[in-house]
């Protein structure tokens, strides 16, 4: 019974050794993630993905991860080209492509790169001036993007991107800034209506010219019809008059010395061509006494 205890105290005290035996030789290693080993100071390479063995005591792992992190970079305060000082804050952007020279070319890289950006960013904004940091944001994030991936890239590192989160003016500046975006709307309301008063003016001008236009269409057309119809009572006029002989006509001059004698006026001038008109009535009406007188003789 004692032999059985002590076996079982001998089994217990041999998995209590293994256990962290095999918690140190035995490592997992995920797919975005890579071990870099040190074999008694020395490193042999990085290891992984999948199962990976080490000597306990004797290997040292560091794990990298191979995932894109970002670092924010606290707001710091820079001097413009023309002496402005303005607050930006931002974020950068990496990965590691080479896991072991990020273990051993630096010690620290989120402290080492948050210096390098701060120096970075200050020497960029130093040759912009105000106007152009606020507007070409887009260019002042590849500068930096640029500039950092030179000197991490020696440290088994990619910067990936830079982003600006946020550029604070002085409060003097956001006050001209804003200032003048009042007076820019204003210009703007004042292009628009002048805009639309001149379309509107060309609009009228043109409803007047088409106005005219049919106006003076119409008043040719209607004078057409006006000497048409002139033309056709002419011709109607005309093709009775031919038909008229002279007694008619004298009866019709005689009917307006009627009207006229009618009137109040006590003179009166006549065309000579009248009496001429009247010669073949005057015989007529002499010839009718005549042939009654012969009638009586006979």
């Amino acid at each position: 019974m004692q032999e059985m205890l002590s076996s079982i105290i001998a089994i217990l005290v041999l998995l209590v050794l293994l256990i962290p035996l095999v918690y140190l030789s035995v490592k997992i290693v995920r797919e975005y993630q890579r071990l870099v080993v040190f074999r008694l100071g020395r490193c042999i390479g990085e290891k992984g993905p999948g199962l990976v063995l080490l000597i306990p005591f004797v290997d040292r792992p560091v794990w990298v991860d191979l995932r894109e992190v970002y670092l924010e970079v606290p707001k710091q305060t820079c001097i413009t080209k023309d002496n402005a000082p303005i607050d930006i804050d931002f974020l950068i952007y990496w990965k590691v492509i080479d896991p072991t020279a990020s273990v051993v070319q630096v010690g620290d890289f989120a402290g080492a790169s948050q210096g390098i950006a701060t120096t970075t960013l200050r020497a960029v904004i130093g040759d912009i001036s105000l106007d152009d940091v606020l507007a070409k944001r887009e260019d002042i994030n590849q500068v930096l993007r640029v500039k950092l991936d030179e000197v991490t890239e020696r440290w088994g590192v990619k910067v990936t991107s830079v982003e600006i989160r946020e550029i604070t003016p002085p409060r003097e500046v956001q006050s001209a800034m804003n200032r003048q975006l009042a007076a820019e709307r204003e210009r703007r309301a004042m292009v628009t209506e002048a805009e639309g008063k001149r379309e509107a003016a060309i609009r009228v001008a043109e409803g007047q010219k088409q106005a005219a236009i049919l106006k003076a269409e119409g008043d040719r057309q209607a004078a057409i019809l006006r000497a048409e119809g002139f033309a056709l009572a002419l011709e109607k006029i005309y093709n009775v008059a031919r038909t008229i002989d002279n007694k008619t006509m004298s009866l019709q001059y005689l009917e307006t010395l009627k009207a006229i004698g009618a009137g109040p006026a006590t003179k009166f001038v006549l065309p000579m061509e009248f009496t001429s008109l009247l010669r073949p009535f005057l015989a007529h009406t002499r010839q009718a006494p005549e042939d009654q007188e012969d009638g009586t003789a006979t």
